[in-house]
């Protein structure tokens, strides 16, 4: 196993998931409100929606991409449980 190889494919994939949790949450719910708050969604303005409901879904979808993710890098590294 390379571990430079595998901390690199694991920060690289961290920093993927950070950048898209961000952009969800401070982006969207904080940067760009007003924009997005001409948008309706589920009834509710989209810029709010996100700040409200948005990021939290983002990031539980995240979690679970990580977790698969992470799954296949540590079978390409032969690092995994089985």
């Amino acid at each position: 196993m390379n571990s430079n190889s595998y901390w690199r494919d694991n920060l690289r994939l961290i920093g993927i998931c950070l950048i898209v949790w961000f952009t969800c949450s401070y982006g969207f719910g904080v940067l760009l409100v007003d924009e997005l708050n001409r948008i309706q969604f589920a009834g509710f303005k989209l810029g709010f929606w996100f700040a409200q409901q948005g990021s939290i879904y983002v990031f539980l979808v995240l979690i679970f991409f990580y977790a698969h993710r992470m799954a296949t890098i540590d079978k390409k590294h032969d690092v995994d449980e089985d």
